[in-house]
């Protein structure tokens, strides 16, 4: 696959990706409006199978019978939603690839009722929490300070109508965080860009952040989002109040907040539940591991 770099082609390539829809379906709109991301294609003119990445996720579109071998290499290690009928070109092109069973949920109805913990605050973040936001996640120079910026000072108390999606509990630590949140900033580039948005949620406790609800893809119509919360602060219904916080801010840009999250995940499918997502369908997505072919990488069409 070839990336390309010509911003010129990018609506005219996103056309050919489903528009306004819930769930993975947003990438590409985030992407084309955010510029974080890449958008790759199996030759310059004429693609015949085109991909779009941001963090750890592709979309994939298109005839594979047009791939050469080798040619999804550059998606390694990613979380790839395609057609089935790239079945046969993902298996070949890495060394493994498992099928993961995911939901996709709406948010439908209000969030129940649920009261922020005493000295718990609950508000959206600024640009001045970067530093709260990296050490949370663990990212950055940042991780290990914990230290907001304004962080006493109470925007909101998570008790907004309405309520949010997310991907759930995180798995793995990073010294000084307990939690490894990488992920769920890739999709903005960084604490920085993510705090800065308005697009994120999060509750304080003691001057640290110690749950996070962010739109993670931002469609025409729907909000994807993602939620976090550190394991000393499980079951306090943190992150339920962050999704209120959230999904209030989402329906007042006049789209709708969408979840997804592994049908495995029992803990993620209670929390969009109980905050008034309902499920509207279910997908396929695959996990790849390394490429099969060693050596290949994809290459670059200039601007």
């Amino acid at each position: 696959m070839i990336e390309i770099l010509s911003h010129d082609r990018l609506p005219t390539l996103a056309a050919r990706f489903p528009t306004a829809a819930a769930g993975p379906g947003a990438l590409v709109e985030h992407v084309l409006e955010t510029g974080t991301g890449r958008w790759w294609a199996d030759r310059a003119e004429g693609p015949r199978v085109l991909a779009v990445s941001c963090g750890d996720q592709v979309l994939l579109r298109g005839d594979p019978g047009a791939l050469a071998p080798g040619a999804l290499a550059p998606f390694a290690l990613s979380y790839v939603e395609a057609p089935s009928r790239f079945g046969g070109a993902l298996w070949s092109a890495f060394d493994r690839v498992t099928p993961w069973e995911r939901m996709v949920y709406v948010h439908q109805q209000p969030a129940a009722s649920h009261r922020v913990p005493r000295g718990v605050t609950v508000r959206r973040l600024t640009a001045a929490d970067t530093a709260a936001l990296a050490a949370f996640t663990g990212t950055g120079a940042a991780a290990g300070t914990g230290a907001a910026s304004g962080a006493g000072a109470a925007a909101g108390t998570g008790a907004a109508s309405g309520a949010a999606t997310g991907t759930g509990a995180a798995s793995g630590s990073r010294a000084g965080t307990g939690v490894d949140g990488s992920w769920i900033l890739g999709s903005w580039g960084g604490p920085e860009r993510l705090a800065a948005t308005g697009c994120a949620w999060a509750a304080f406790a003691e001057g640290r952040i110690a749950a996070l609800a962010c739109t993670r893809f931002r469609g025409s119509a729907y909000d994807d989002v993602a939620v976090l919360t550190h394991p000393d602060h499980r079951r306090r219904h943190l992150a339920l109040a962050c999704v209120a916080g959230l999904t209030g801010d989402i329906a007042a840009r006049g789209r709708t907040a969408s979840w997804c999250c592994s049908r495995d995940n029992r803990a993620s499918r209670l929390l969009a539940w109980t905050a008034g997502f309902r499920l509207v369908r279910e997908y396929v997505h695959h996990v790849t591991g390394r490429p099969a072919l060693r050596g290949v990488s994809g290459s670059r069409i200039p601007a």
